[in-house]
């Protein structure tokens, strides 16, 4: 039986309604794992994909800059040499270049713009599958599931705690620098 039909059924699951259904819950917890993380290995797939096209396209946009810069010299060459058909015609592929990089950018920025919404979708997959993998932990161990709730608001407490003091460290010793 499969659990999720999409990579945002997995972020917006409910791990314990989903096994409050499962007669064997140790077997569906490893297939609900299995299920993530074929997800997991689909979104770093997406992301590294988004990235090398957000990559390709700056590049582009790179590329055609310097296009520009010629034809823009090239017209000065021109017109300084009394040419002004010429130094028109390389205007004329000067602002063709300019069109053409405003097409790029607005491809990047839509390019930039998936690949963060994609890396935000991984990192909530696997957010999603370390909760599972920890589910499965108390599963196996027989720990009840509102022991184990327990336990893991302790760590996240003990966790936060310890990000609030490095925090006040540097906060520290900020001031010391400011006032040194």
């Amino acid at each position: 039986m499969s659990y999720f039909s999409r990579l945002t059924d997995i972020v917006t699951c409910n791990l314990s309604e989903l096994l409050a259904h499962a007669a064997d819950q140790k077997m569906a917890i490893e297939q609900i794992i299995a299920e993530m993380e074929e997800g997991l290995a689909g979104a770093k797939r997406s992301v590294a994909t988004a990235t090398a096209s957000e990559d390709r396209l700056y590049g582009e946009i790179h590329g055609h800059r310097e296009q520009w810069a010629g034809w823009a010299a090239k017209a000065k060459e021109h017109l300084l040499a009394g040419r002004e058909a010429e130094a028109r015609q390389c205007l004329v592929r000067k602002r063709e270049i300019e069109d053409l990089i405003a097409g790029l950018e607005q491809q990047h920025h839509a390019a930039m713009a998936t690949r963060k919404h994609l890396s935000t979708i991984h990192r909530a997959l696997e957010a999603r599958l370390a909760e599972a993998i920890r589910r499965r932990a108390a599963i196996q161990a027989g720990v009840a599931h509102d022991d184990h709730q327990t336990a893991c608001a302790t760590a996240v407490s003990t966790a936060a705690d310890d990000r609030f003091s490095q925090i006040d460290a540097e906060l520290e010793a900020l001031k010391r620098e400011l006032a040194g």
